[in-house]
């Protein structure tokens, strides 16, 4: 048996929600991965505060189970990173603040949003951008002399031209339907988006929207259906991938832009299960938009879950060593981008 190291006892919380999952790993104070898990979305702007606390309290108790902590005493962890989506103003950090720590899960609590871990996790200078696209879309500034910019990314209300795989899949069944009623040209959408959901037409997808059998937020796997279709060819379908492109590229220069570094080799790091696609011009396309403000720019897409910036604040807050850190990265470099996190147990000690 391996004799404890000191800092094994002091343990940090890393957290990344958003609408559809929750990803939480504990990690002690070496950097060794002890417990995680993967629990339902959090977003308090769609299921209310309530709720969003209570999928952040089954999750992290599944973490803690994993971890051989089940039904231990409060706060299970000595800081705790919360990376949140719907974090868009100060007010929501004070609310959401207020929220975590009265449920006592951490002595020291760090909230923020959820594009920061997407940044903090990518990131090697310490500064730069981070875009999050998936169901919705956001970005996020950290300049060199530490100063934070933020867009709201409140869909429509806040000016989002194209909001992320949501829009992208509302636009795919669209275009299938109008293929089908004389609106729109050919596109293999009106054949691939039925299929996706089993059924024989656009319509009657359309219809099962309508009447709930097929939940609204189930357009967001068109995303993916949209992409690849882009990829084979489909005009219309690249076409509207090119607009969501576009909409990433703006986000991106303007962030830049604010952050007054266009003429810098700034890092952008990309986030969200959009850009986990095979269709190469979908970041492509993003990546001359950027380049056209920002020639020194380097792109790249996350290879790793984003609870890892969320993990790394936390470690980082709590006065972990870079040789921790190094530690957990060396641990999320065999895990993809989706985390493998689903109540699973670190055995790395």
């Amino acid at each position: 048996m391996n004799p404890r190291h000191p800092d094994q006892g002091r343990l940090t919380l890393g957290v990344d929600g958003g609408a559809s999952k929750t990803d939480v790993w504990l990690v002690d104070g070496e950097g060794s991965l002890i417990g995680s898990a993967r629990g339902e979305g959090c977003n308090h702007q769609f299921s209310g505060m309530d709720a969003a606390m209570d999928a952040l309290d089954a999750a992290i108790a599944s973490a803690c189970a994993a971890a051989g902590r089940a039904g231990g005493a409060l706060p299970v962890a000595d800081t705790g990173a919360f990376c949140l989506a719907g974090v868009d103003f100060a007010l929501d950090e004070e609310r959401l603040g207020r929220a975590i720590a009265a449920r006592g899960w951490c002595a020291n609590d760090i909230v923020q949003n959820d594009t920061l871990a997407v940044l903090r996790a990518g990131a090697r200078s310490g500064w730069g951008v981070g875009v999050v696209c998936g169901s919705g879309i956001n970005c996020a500034g950290l300049g060199p002399d530490g100063s934070v910019e933020r867009f709201p990314s409140l869909a429509e209300l806040s000016g989002d031209f194209a909001p992320g795989g949501s829009w992208l899949g509302v636009r795919a069944l669209g275009l299938a339907l109008r293929s089908r009623d004389g609106r729109g040209g050919a596109t293999s959408l009106a054949e691939l988006v039925p299929a996706h959901f089993g059924l024989a037409d656009p319509e009657s997808v359309l219809e099962s929207v309508y009447t709930g059998a097929i939940g609204y937020g189930r357009l967001f796997e068109l995303a993916r259906v949209c992409m690849d279709a882009a990829g084979q060819g489909d005009e219309a379908s690249a076409e509207a991938v090119g607009i969501l492109a576009d909409e990433v590229g703006l986000m991106v220069t303007a962030m830049i832009g604010r952050l007054g570094v266009a003429d810098r080799t700034v890092e952008v790091v990309l986030g969200g299960g959009v850009f986990d696609t095979a269709y190469e011009g979908f970041v492509d396309r993003v990546q001359r938009k950027v380049q056209e403000v920002a020639p020194k720019a380097e792109l790249d897409r996350l290879a790793a879950p984003p609870v890892l910036g969320a993990a790394l604040l936390a470690l980082e807050a709590s006065g972990g060593s870079p040789e921790a850190e190094e530690h957990l990265r060396a641990a999320a470099a065999t895990m993809g981008t989706t985390g493998d996190a689903e109540t699973s147990r670190s055995t790395d000690r």
